[in-house]
C-alpha cells in the first residue's frame, strides 16, 4: 500500500472533492478483487476480545465505525472493513437521486484539520443505492443507512420521505439513523421539533424492525438538546447519533459563508453537546459519539462519557488509512490501564 504521508501533499494539491472521487475510485477496487488487500485487512482490521460488543442484535468487532458522508452510494462497504472500520454508515441516501449544491461545495482548513462542506445529499437515490446493498448485505461487518429528504420536498411532506426510505432499505442494514440535523438542505433542520418526530417515530416503528436512531445537530443549547432526545427515545428512538457538522464559523479563520464544518474544530462543540445528552440519556439508550474524534485519546473520552460507538470521517483526510488501526491498538491499551476486560466495562465510566 502507499504511504499516506507520501501522496498527502499531492492530494491537497486538488479540489477535496476531486480528491474524494480518487480516494473512492481506489477503495472500490476492492469489490472487484479483495486479494491484493488482505494483508492490509490483516494487519489494520484490529479484533481483539476487550473491544468486542453487542449491539442491534450484531456484533461490533471495534467500535470505530465510518460516520456518514464519506460512503454516499454504498460504494465503499468492503473497502471500509480493510481500512479497520468497526462498522460503516452509508448515506445521507434521499428517495430519489440529486447533484447536491453547485461546485465547489469542500474546503479543506489546513492549519486546523477540519473541513467544510456544503455537498447537499448528492447521492445516486434509494433505487440504486438499494441494488448495491441487495448485493452485498447481510454482511461480515454491520451497516447502518443514513436517510434523509430531498431538497424539492417540501417539509409539510418531509415524513414521506422517511418512511419510503424506511420501507425501500427494511432488513438491508442493521440500523437506520435520521439525519434532519445537515446545515445543507434548507429547511432540514426546522425538523428537529417535537410534532414532527413523534409522528415520524409513530410511523417509522410501524414499518421496521430495524433499529432507528435520531442524528442531531451541535448548534442547538444544551438545554434543547437534552429535551429533543429524551423526547426522541420516549418516541421510539433507539439511539442518538451526536453530532452532526457545526454552522459556527467562527471555529475558522477564513471561512465561507455556507456548509457546515467538520474535523478538529467541531471536537469541543460536539463533545459539550454529546456530554449533555449522555447525562441525560446514558443507561435508556445507545449512543453514538462523532465529531472531531482523531485519536484513541478523545474516542475513549468519549466512550467514558457514554458512547457505545465512535464515529471518524474528517480525521481520515489529515491521517491516513492507519489512523483507524492506531485508534483501536491503543484503546486497547487504554481500556486494559483502567482495569477493565471488555469496552462495555468502560462505556459510562465517567457517568458511574
Amino acid at each position: 500500500m502507499i504511504n499516506y504521508k507520501s501522496i498527502k501533499p499531492w492530494l491537497f494539491k486538488l479540489q477535496p472533492e476531486n480528491a474524494h472521487h480518487i480516494a473512492e475510485t481506489a477503495i472500490r477496487t476492492a469489490n472487484i478483487c479483495q486479494i491484493p488487500f488482505n494483508s492490509f485487512l490483516e494487519s489494520h482490521f484490529i479484533t481483539d476480545d476487550v473491544l468486542k460488543q453487542e449491539l442491534f442484535g450484531r456484533t461490533f468487532l471495534n467500535p470505530v465505525g465510518l460516520g456518514a458522508g464519506f460512503d454516499k452510494n454504498a460504494t465503499m462497504i468492503r473497502g471500509m472493513q480493510i481500512l479497520g472500520f468497526g462498522f460503516t454508515e452509508i448515506g445521507t441516501v434521499t428517495p430519489k437521486p440529486q447533484e447536491g449544491n453547485p461546485k465547489p461545495r469542500m474546503w479543506r482548513h489546513i492549519a486546523q484539520e477540519s473541513i467544510q462542506n456544503a455537498m447537499g445529499f448528492n447521492n445516486d437515490g434509494a433505487l440504486k443505492v438499494q441494488g448495491r446493498l441487495k448485493k452485498i448485505y447481510p454482511f461480515t461487518t454491520p451497516i447502518g443507512v443514513n436517510i434523509g429528504k430531498n431538497k424539492v420536498t417540501p417539509e409539510s411532506e418531509a415524513i414521506n420521505d422517511y418512511t419510503h426510505l424506511i420501507k425501500t432499505f427494511n432488513g438491508l442494514g442493521d440500523y437506520f439513523v435520521i439525519n434532519i440535523s445537515s446545515p445543507n438542505t434548507p429547511g432540514l433542520r426546522d425538523l428537529q421539533n417535537e410534532e414532527f418526530i413523534s409522528r415520524l417515530f409513530a410511523e417509522a416503528k410501524a414499518l421496521t424492525d430495524m433499529p432507528i436512531l435520531l442524528k442531531i445537530a451541535p448548534d442547538m443549547s444544551e438545554e434543547d438538546a437534552v429535551a429533543l432526545t429524551k423526547m426522541a427515545v420516549e418516541k421510539g428512538a433507539d439511539g442518538i447519533v451526536a453530532t452532526n457538522t457545526t454552522i459556527d464559523y467562527s471555529l475558522v479563520s477564513d471561512p465561507y459563508d455556507v456548509g457546515g464544518l467538520s474535523g478538529a474544530v467541531l471536537k469541543e462543540k460536539s463533545f459539550k453537546i454529546f456530554e449533555a445528552v449522555a447525562k441525560e440519556l446514558y443507561g435508556k439508550t445507545t449512543l453514538i459519539s462523532v465529531g472531531g474524534i482523531d485519536s484513541a485519546e478523545e474516542a475513549y473520552r468519549r466512550i467514558k462519557a457514554g458512547a457505545s460507538l465512535v464515529q471518524i470521517l474528517s480525521g481520515l483526510v489529515f491521517h491516513g488509512p492507519d489512523m483507524i488501526m492506531n485508534i483501536n491498538k491503543k484503546l486497547i491499551e487504554l481500556i486494559k490501564a483502567d482495569g477493565y476486560a471488555n469496552i462495555t466495562e468502560a462505556i459510562g465510566a465517567d457517568r458511574k
